[in-house]
C-alpha cells in the first residue's frame, strides 16, 4: 500500500476495502489537466512570494508537464490506494523530480484544490455547452427559414386550436434554447471564482498572493471567505438547474417530434440515419433518438436532486459527502452535450410532410376564434360572439361539416351581422396573415424574428 498524506496520525494501514470504497480516481481522473494547470499556477505563485525558490519552481513545473504528458498518452498507472487525482499526480511527481515534490502542497489543501479543479472544469464545459447551443439555435433558424410558408395546427391541451406557421412553432424552441444559453452564460459569473489558497478551511499563514494565482488561471474574481471557498457547491447546483431546464426543452421538442412522426399524425419523417427498427416487426421505423433524449432528461433531473440532497444538511466546511458531486456533475454535463450534439445533426435531416400538415388545419374548427373576431369587429361584444360561434360549431358538428363548409344562409341564421365576406375570413391563409400582433404567427412577423435571430447569432 502507498503512504497516505495523513499517515502520521494513524497506527494502522487502511483496509483495502476502505481504499476501494473511498477512492474517487475512476471519476476524478478526468480532472488531471485542470489539476496540473492549477498546480503550475500555485507553484509560480509560491516562487513569486519566495516560499520556494525559482529553481524549485522550475523543477516542479517541468515534472508536472511530464506527468501531464504521461496521463494524456495513457502511460500512467492509477491505484485506488492513492484515492484521488491529486495524490496520483503528487506521488508520480515525487518519482520524477524527487523530494522537492513535497513542497508543492505548501499553502493549500485538497479541499481548495478540488474546488479549483471543478470550477476550471465547469468553466470549460459551460463555454462548450454555450457554443453547442449556439450551433443548435443556428440549426433551428436555418430549418425555420426554409419553411416559412408551411402551416400546421397549433395545439392546446393536445387538441387542435388554431393554425400557425411551422416556422413560428420552431422559433418557439429557438427562444427556449436562447434562454438556456443566457442561463449558462449568467452562471459563469458564479463559476468563475478562484478558491485556491483557502487551504483546508481557515486560510494559510504563508504570504501567498491569491490574486496572482487567479490572474495566471484567468479567474476574474477570488473567493472572499475561506470557509465558503471549500464548502461552496452552489455553482454546481446552478449549472445542474440550468441543465435540467435545458433538458426540459429537449424533452418537449422530442415529444412533439415523436408524436408528429407517428402514423396518427404523419406530419414528419425521421431520417433512417436517426431511426432504428424492431427485432420482430419488419415494418417498424422507431424514433429512438428522440425517445432517448426524452428518457435521458430524468438522469439530469436526478443529478440536480442528488446535489441538492447531498448539500442540504452539510455543516461547514468540507465533508467527504462532497466527493460525490463530480460523478453526478460529469454525467449531467456529458448527457446534455450529447443531446445537443445529436439534435444539431438530426434536425436538418427531418422531412416535413407539408400537405398533411396543411390538410390538418382544415378540420377541427380551427377558424372558430376568427369567426368570433369577425362578429366582434362588426360590433358584437366578444363574449356574445363567442357564444354565437359556439352554437354554430354545435350545429356544424351535427351536420358533420366545418364552419367554412356551411352555407351563407346557415351562418346568417346565427347572426344577421354575417355576410359573404366571412368566407375569406375563415381561410387558413387569412387566419395566419392577420395575426400581426408582436410575437404573433403572421408571416411577416416570423420572417422578422428569423432575421433578428440570424443577426443576433452573427454577433456572438
Amino acid at each position: 500500500m502507498s503512504e497516505k498524506p495523513w499517515d502520521g496520525r494513524f497506527s494502522q494501514k487502511t483496509d483495502q476495502i476502505t481504499e476501494a470504497f473511498t477512492s474517487s480516481i475512476d471519476i476524478d481522473k478526468r480532472l488531471y489537466a485542470y489539476d496540473i494547470e492549477g498546480s503550475i499556477a500555485h507553484c509560480k505563485m509560491l516562487a513569486k512570494v519566495s516560499v520556494i525558490t525559482e529553481d524549485e519552481a522550475s523543477s516542479l513545473i517541468q515534472g508536472l508537464e511530464t506527468v501531464k504528458k504521461e496521463i494524456a498518452e495513457g502511460n500512467f498507472r492509477f491505484d485506488d490506494s492513492l484515492e484521488d487525482i491529486h495524490m496520483h499526480i503528487e506521488t508520480r511527481l515525487a518519482e520524477v523530480v524527487g523530494t522537492v515534490a513535497r513542497k508543492l502542497h505548501t499553502a493549500r489543501s485538497r479541499n481548495d484544490q478540488v474546488a479549483l479543479d471543478v470550477r476550471m472544469y465547469l468553466k470549460a464545459e459551460t463555454l462548450n455547452i454555450i457554443s453547442l447551443l449556439t450551433e443548435l439555435r443556428k440549426a433551428i433558424v436555418d430549418f425555420a427559414k426554409t419553411r416559412t410558408h408551411v402551416v400546421l395546427p397549433g395545439y392546446t391541451h393536445l387538441q387542435r386550436a388554431q393554425p400557425v406557421l411551422l416556422s413560428h412553432h420552431l422559433m418557439a424552441y429557438y427562444e427556449m434554447f436562447s434562454r438556456d444559453t443566457d442561463r449558462f452564460r449568467d452562471g459563469l459569473e458564479r463559476v468563475n471564482v478562484m478558491p485556491l489558497g483557502s487551504a483546508a478551511l481557515a486560510g494559510t499563514t504563508y504570504p501567498i498572493d491569491r490574486h496572482y494565482t487567479a490572474e495566471l488561471l484567468d479567474f476574474p474574481k477570488v473567493s472572499a471567505n475561506s470557509i465558503d471557498s471549500v464548502s461552496d457547491r452552489d455553482f454546481i447546483m446552478e449549472f445542474l438547474s440550468s441543465a435540467s431546464i435545458c433538458m426540459v426543452h429537449f424533452s418537449r421538442i422530442s415529444e412533439e417530434l415523436i408524436l408528429w412522426s407517428s402514423s396518427e399524425f404523419g406530419f414528419i419523417e425521421f431520417s433512417d440515419a436517426f431511426s432504428t427498427g424492431s427485432s420482430i416487426m419488419p415494418q417498424k421505423k422507431n424514433p429512438d433518438v428522440a425517445e432517448l433524449v426524452r428518457g435521458k432528461t430524468g438522469g439530469v433531473f436526478g443529478s440536480l436532486i442528488a446535489i441538492l440532497t447531498m448539500m442540504k444538511s452539510l455543516p461547514l466546511a468540507y465533508n467527504r459527502d462532497m466527493q460525490e458531486d463530480k460523478k453526478i456533475l460529469f454525467d449531467a454535463a456529458d448527457t446534455l452535450k450529447a443531446c445537443i450534439g445529436i439534435y444539431i445533426s438530426m434536425l436538418p435531416t427531418i422531412k416535413i410532410n407539408k400537405d398533411i400538415m396543411e390538410q390538418a388545419t382544415t378540420t377541427g374548427f380551427l377558424n372558430a376564434t376568427d369567426m368570433a373576431d369577425y362578429l366582434a369587429a362588426k360590433g358584437m361584444p366578444f363574449r356574445e360572439a363567442h357564444n354565437c360561434v359556439g352554437k354554430a360549431v354545435s350545429y356544424a358538428l351535427g351536420k358533420k361539416k366545418e364552419l367554412h363548409e356551411l352555407s351563407l344562409e346557415e351562418l346568417k341564421s346565427f347572426s344577421s351581422l354575417i355576410s359573404a365576406d366571412i368566407f375569406n375570413t375563415l381561410t387558413t391563409e387569412q387566419i395566419i396573415s392577420r395575426r400581426k400582433s408582436f410575437g404573433g404567427t403572421a408571416g411577416e412577423n416570423v420572417i422578422a424574428a428569423i432575421e433578428k435571430a440570424e443577426k443576433d447569432l452573427e454577433n456572438i
